[in-house]
């Protein structure tokens, strides 16, 4: 896990706005200091040295505790990455 940045503040959408030091990849699991999952990288936008990360906050994330602790320091994980598909070869019956 590599350090996203701080927490700043929740949206009107819903999504927990926080600045980071490192551009993070879309889709990048977020935890808390605690090491708990709150949510999931959406957007990531503004400067490209310090950019702004929009955070899709997960039903199990408790919001008291998050507005509670805004300055908090959060992490990111890398997403998993998809495995490609093999693609099926048809065969033809040989009589």
């Amino acid at each position: 896990m590599k350090v996203l940045g701080n927490s700043l503040h929740i949206a009107n959408s819903g999504k927990l706005i926080a600045r980071s030091s490192k551009t993070p990849s879309p889709g990048g699991i977020v935890f808390n200091s605690d090491k708990t999952k709150i949510g999931k990288v959406s957007y990531v936008f503004g400067p490209t040295k310090s950019p702004y990360v929009s955070i899709k906050l997960f039903k199990s994330a408790n919001l008291d505790k998050i507005k509670r602790n805004y300055g908090e320091k959060l992490f990111v994980s890398r997403p998993k990455s998809k495995k490609p598909r093999k693609r099926r070869v048809k065969t033809r019956n040989k009589k």
